[in-house]
């Protein structure tokens, strides 16, 4: 089964991170990256990526004559996706044990460790059959 677990943050998290001291920010890196390297040692790595921040982000519909049409930032959105990694893995209760590992990313002095939330999602393959009959 694959599930996404997903990264979120507020604006002011997001602000914030790019004040982190430097020391600070490259623990979280090494981390970040040897937490990957080890779900793709482990053989359960799909993908992983970061995303850019959140001020660079757009909604796109498509207008009258299927041209883009961008919104600029969300100012109503609460919460932002920072990132995410995919992972193929044998049961729901695996990919919570993988989240709570990403979950306990380094943080400054004074914050607490462990407490960055990561939402779990199962990746679907379609349309769920009952859903259609």
């Amino acid at each position: 089964m694959k599930y996404i677990l997903m990264m979120s943050g507020t604006r002011a998290e997001f602000d914030s991170y790019a004040r982190w001291p430097k020391q600070d920010l490259k623990a979280n890196v090494d981390f970040m990256r040897t937490f990957s390297k080890e779900l793709r040692d482990s053989g359960t790595f799909v993908a992983a990526e970061g995303l850019a921040f959140p001020h660079e982000a757009r909604i796109v519909r498509a207008g009258r004559h299927g041209e883009p049409i961008t919104d600029g930032v969300f100012p109503e959105s609460k919460e932002f996706l920072a990132g995410y990694w995919i992972i193929d893995v044998e049961s729901p209760q695996q990919a919570y044990e993988i989240a709570a590992r990403a979950s306990m990313a380094p943080a400054p002095k004074g914050a607490r460790e462990g407490h960055m939330p990561i939402e779990v999602r199962q990746v679907m393959n379609g349309v769920p059959d009952e859903w259609l009959s």
